[in-house]
């Protein structure tokens, strides 16, 4: 128990941190499972009887298999590493094609040297692979080009392979492999098979195939190009992706009359344990027996289908032959881009991928990267369905993500221009900074405009001040999403802002991040003075006070400043003091005297940051933040979904705005109200006049405030009355 305990923490210690997408397993998934227990159980039997029992099972499957893949008079090979199959076959051929390898070992490859043809669509590494575990040099390796102008650019060249083998004829090597695919990894692309085979029959090469699409080869009606498969003399199926079962091993089968040649191989193997691999797929496929394994197969080859009609519906939306889509601003090729442009569009795709994998995680699409087109988009169910449970509403699910994703994606790519020019405008404070793989509307860093400052600390103001700056921008009332970009960019100190919809006011956007630099830059510059005004005040002010009580030593005379003398003196005779207190405004830096705080009880002065109007412009009820009002409808309906804007002022405060009606003054505060009054005094006189004239009851005011205007927020009028 105990121990059964550790190993349940060990598997969900860090469930909570990561997000790991686990297999569904049902109970066709448990009756794989249930394989590896029962072939260690049966692994103890004597010797006789395991013999038989192995052997039935191992014949059995492999029978199933090739009737259902209609690979006829086949064997099979069950391995974990699907690449372990085609190692093996390849032993196999350099066995049978050299006689002499069993006893004179690697010599013999001296004379001729065997070379192996792979595409360069292929699987990354297969080649590379093959030649470590083989113990051949990389140049018995040789990648054939795809087509390059007519066909398919994914497609294996059967021209140039033909050329490439008769090169390597004269020169003195072997051909002796060929790998096709049936189902590139990256676009999904089928080789010509039919050709191909012909190809390796006229120079008696060994033809290999492999690729997702041969699970097709089950289902009743099988394209012509995927046919071509049975016709090889070898291929790797990968029964555990197609059909969702978990643990269950890759399956290569092959054609060949040397028993012994197979068995030196590792193709088979005399040791009955061994043949125990067969178990979990042996019961699987009993379990769904073969309408089943049919069914799920053409499920998810309904889904792609499903797919690829929707997309062509999508604007900006470029589908490909195979399972791939990418979003494309011109719906043109992606060769009409240059190179920047292109760059751009990857970074837009891969937003897009990593999107859909997040709202749409049981569809099972992922984020390729090729050579010609560049970052797409794949889904490919044959590969995922079975293992996610993917469904029709599942497609449909990712079709509306896509329409809801694609407009804002074109929106965002038809502003950068704007956002570029607009931040130029506000040169120097404002640099745009060139990054083509930020998925977004573009990046900014506001530069510092003090002068006299060397580089360390002109590197230390820079990031200070973008920092602030990106934290009072992702505090605004706005979907715009703004950070520092990617984590391993090469930009710092940097905003990067990310997508935005077509009513975004991208000159709004800049000002007000142009605005809000400069406040955050002389805050900090305030704060830099503020130790030596403050110092210069005091020292001010003690000189002001002293001559102050010298002044009043000589209004007052020495005898009035005796302790006991001159206060039997002010008794009689009391003198009104002279002497005046001093205030220190932090903000204007001044020193005032008290005179009037005291006789008014207020402490009045100059108007303050707070007291001056907002020059943001005002906005409708429910619109936020750099939405252009015009943008859509004319006017914002009571069920629009977008917030209250707060426009922003210098020293970060929000306040409610509005777009119809020109700005105002926002009230000071309740303990300023006296101060308010001396600066709005023709305020007061027409307010005092309209309080004299209406009759209507306070609430009929409050009904006809302007639009836009909170409840809780009276006109100024009010406060100051």
């Amino acid at each position: 128990a105990a121990i059964l305990h550790l190993v349940h923490n060990l598997i969900h210690e860090e469930e909570e941190e990561e997000d790991n997408r686990m297999q569904n397993v049902g109970e066709q998934g448990h009756m794989a499972l249930l394989g590896h227990s029962l072939a260690a159980y049966i692994s103890v039997l004597d010797r006789e009887r395991l013999r038989k029992l192995t052997t039935r099972i191992l014949s059995d499957t492999t029978l199933w298999l090739c009737r259902l893949f209609r690979y006829e008079n086949g064997s099979a090979y069950f391995h974990e590493d699907d690449r372990d199959g085609l190692v093996k076959v390849c032993r196999l051929v350099i066995n049978a094609r050299y006689e002499e390898y069993a006893s004179e070992g690697y010599a013999v490859l001296n004379f001729k040297q065997p070379v192996i043809y792979q595409s360069a669509s292929g699987r990354p590494g297969l080649g590379q692979h093959l030649c470590s575990q083989l113990g051949l040099p990389l140049s018995s390796l040789c990648t054939v080009p795809c087509n390059t102008i007519f066909g398919s650019q994914h497609q294996m060249d059967v021209a140039l392979l033909d050329k490439l083998i008769k090169e390597d004829i004269e020169a003195g090597k072997l051909p002796l492999l060929l790998i096709a695919n049936a189902g590139t990894p990256g676009a999904g692309h089928t080789d010509k098979l039919a050709r191909l085979k012909d190809l390796c029959d006229q120079y008696s090469m060994w033809f290999h195939v492999e690729g997702v699409n041969l699970a097709t080869l089950a289902l009743g009606q099988v394209t012509s190009a995927i046919m071509a498969a049975n016709r090889s003399d070898s291929m790797t199926l990968t029964p555990g992706q197609w059909l969702g079962l978990p643990a269950v091993t890759a399956v290569t089968l092959y054609r060949h009359e040397d028993p012994a040649l197979s068995l030196a191989a590792g193709l088979t193997s005399s040791q009955p344990v061994a043949k125990l691999r067969a178990l979990p797929l042996w019961l699987s496929l009993q379990y769904l027996g073969h309408n089943g394994i049919v069914q799920k197969i053409k499920h998810a080859a309904t889904l792609s289908q499903q797919l690829l009609q929707k997309l062509k519906t999508l604007a900006s939306i470029k589908t490909s032959v195979g399972d791939l889509f990418m979003f494309s601003s011109s719906g043109g090729s992606v060769d009409g881009y240059c190179a920047g442009e292109k760059e751009v569009l990857d970074a837009f795709n891969r937003w897009l991928g990593e999107q859909l994998v997040q709202l749409v995680p049981t569809s099972g699409v992922d984020v390729v990267e090729l050579e010609d087109e560049g970052t797409c988009v794949r889904f490919s169910p044959l590969l995922t369905a079975a293992v996610l449970g993917t469904q029709q509403d599942d497609v449909e699910a990712l079709v509306e993500k896509l329409s809801e994703l694609v407009p804002v994606m074109s929106s965002t790519m038809c502003l950068r221009q704007d956002f570029r020019e607009e931040t130029h405008r506000h040169s120097p404070s404002l640099i745009y900074m060139e990054d083509p793989s930020w998925p977004g509307l573009g990046a900014v860093r506001y530069e510092p405009q003090a002068e006299g400052m060397d580089e360390s600390r002109r590197k230390q103001e820079l990031e200070k001040i973008n920092t602030e700056l990106l934290k009072k921008l992702q505090d605004l009332d706005t979907d715009i999403i703004f950070s520092t970009g990617p984590e391993f960019g090469t930009e710092e100190d940097c905003i990067f802002v990310g997508m935005v919809t077509e009513d975004v006011d991208v000159s709004e956007l800049v000002d007000t991040i142009a605005a809000l630099g400069r406040d955050i830059e002389e805050s900090g510059r305030l704060l830099e003075n503020m130790t030596e005004v403050v110092r210069k005040g005091i020292l001010e002010a003690e000189i002001q006070l002293q001559k102050a009580n010298e002044e009043k030593l000589m209004e007052e005379g020495v005898i009035r400043q005796l302790p006991l003398v001159g206060s039997v003196l002010n008794w009689f005779s009391p003198v009104q003091s002279s002497v005046k207190g001093r205030t220190f405004n932090l903000a204007a830096g001044s020193l005032d005297s008290t005179e009037v705080t005291y006789s008014t009880k207020a402490q009045t002065g100059r108007p303050s940051l707070q007291d001056t109007p907002s020059s943001s412009s005002k906005r409708l009820p429910g619109q936020r933040l750099f939405r252009r009002s015009g943008a859509g409808s004319d006017s914002f309906s009571e069920t629009s979904s977008i917030g209250q804007a707060e426009e922003i002022t210098r020293d970060g405060r929000t306040t409610p705005s509005s777009s119809i009606h020109p700005p105002i003054s926002q009230p000071a505060p309740e303990e300023d109200l006296q101060s308010a009054s001396n600066v709005f005094p023709e305020k007061i006189s027409e307010s005092s006049e309209q309080m004299h004239k209406q009759e209507e009851p306070e609430v009929a005011s409050e009904e006809r405030q302007p639009e836009g205007q909170e409840v809780e927020n009276p006109p100024l009028e009010t406060i100051l009355l």
